[in-house]
């Protein structure tokens, strides 16, 4: 096969990639907002569509970490061939669709990174993978960034909730779910800046590989374009399964958890971003969910559900690297092996997808069940203002009537 129509697949999938990291990490950002009522779904996703694709161009530390550091260069040049890439890609598209249909806020980056490793060592062997750079811009990230994530987030929802803790107005802790909008942004900027360099990464290595620019060279800008667009395009298509388990399925988040986990998860993402670690946006914001759990008093964390996503945080890479292999030794066989793998990859990307649909209390009325549990818990706390509204009117009613009653036994006395 020519090429540079390998190049072109190989960039083609890498596109899409970008599209399912889009849809698959809108929850990131979006779920906290959307729960506790600050953000509309369809305003949330609109917003941090925008905001992703405004991120991408921000930086390109990470995608220079992933061209130019995971993958050994040997004498000849890089130890990968664009046809590795694509069974890489391939294993990471599948496993994102397949989290996405359980619903499991796994790593896209895990996915990406398990998939070029699997790739890359069934068809260049061990040493073409760059064990240091795994270990210091994604193995160690990955373990630290939720952890750092959960306590910045614990300890800003406990000062959050010590300085509003005896409110003299009733709604004066309704300052922080407008302050979400801001924070909420924040994390979708940050998101573009992290996630979508992770294809750009992608596109320069397969670019670089196939002789088409030198290893020298830094991200093309017509790269940059059309990463920053497919992933605000996924973001738009909104991952309505993943926003509901982050929004409700941890912990019941109200307004001042929401704007802390945000904040904290906004500012975890930035400050790796410009020191390029390429970490998982989707392990932040766990964490930080799970640290504003712990930090109100009475809040209960669904440990069930965050195991959930715990164990599917450790087999997203080496679930993808074996995809990812697997793929790479059908590509092997050349032009009939690299046929193969993009059929069968879209069958099961297609089987997905339609698996997806025959559950439609999960899938065809996502974007309701997201905003029903938004107003379901303010219709909530509506019906318990009104009883205790009714409880104290009844209850001045009867005193009233008591008072009358005495008056007029009194006057009847008095005529005595």
């Amino acid at each position: 096969m020519d090429i540079t129509l390998i190049v072109v697949l190989v960039i083609a999938l890498a596109l899409f990639f970008d599209f399912t990291n889009g849809f698959h990490d809108t929850a990131n950002a979006m779920a906290t907002p959307i729960a506790t009522g600050a953000m509309k779904p369809t305003v949330a996703v609109s917003v941090a569509a925008v905001l992703n694709l405004v991120g991408a161009f921000l930086s390109t530390a990470v995608a220079t970490s992933i061209s130019h550091g995971l993958i050994n260069e040997g004498p000849g040049g890089v130890a990968i061939s664009p046809e590795m890439i694509f069974a890489g890609l391939i294993g990471a598209v599948v496993w994102n669709m397949i989290t996405w249909l359980r619903g499991l806020p796994s790593s896209s980056s895990h996915a990406l990174f398990g998939g070029l490793i699997g790739a890359a060592i069934v068809g260049a062997g061990f040493d073409s993978v760059n064990y240091a750079a795994l270990l210091t811009v994604v193995i160690i990230p990955a373990f630290l960034s939720p952890v750092i994530a959960a306590l910045v987030s614990l300890l800003a929802t406990r000062i959050a909730y010590r300085i509003t803790r005896r409110p003299v107005f009733p709604n004066e802790r309704g300052g922080f779910r407008v302050g979400q909008i801001f924070t909420s942004s924040m994390v979708s900027l940050a998101h573009g800046t992290n996630d979508a360099q992770k294809t750009m990464g992608v596109i320069t290595l397969t670019l670089i590989a196939s002789g088409a620019q030198s290893a020298n060279q830094g991200v093309q800008f017509w790269v940059v374009v059309a990463c920053a667009l497919a992933i605000a395009l996924g973001t738009y298509t909104g991952g309505w399964r993943i926003i509901r388990t982050l929004g409700s399925g941890i912990t019941e988040i109200r307004a001042t958890q929401g704007f802390a986990a945000e904040a904290s998860t906004a500012a975890t993402i930035l400050a790796s971003s410009h020191l390029g670690f390429a970490l998982s946006t989707t392990q932040v914001s766990s964490g930080s969910i799970i640290g504003a759990g712990l930090g109100r008093r009475g809040s209960k964390i669904q440990w069930s559900t965050a195991g959930k996503i715990v164990i599917a945080w450790f087999i997203t890479l080496p679930a993808a690297a074996a995809v990812g292999a697997i793929a790479s030794g059908i590509a092997r066989f050349g032009v009939v092996g690299l046929v193969i793998d993009a059929v069968a990859g879209g069958i099961v990307v297609l089987g997905l997808y339609l698996w997806s649909l025959r559950k439609p209390h999960d899938s065809a009325i996502e974007i309701d069940v997201a905003a029903n549990a938004v107003l379901t818990r303010k219709e909530q706390r509506g019906l318990q203002r009104k009883k205790r509204a009714e409880a104290v009117a009844a209850r001045r009613a009867e005193l009233s009537r008591e008072r009358t009653l005495r008056r007029m036994a009194g006057r009847k006395g008095g005529r005595r």
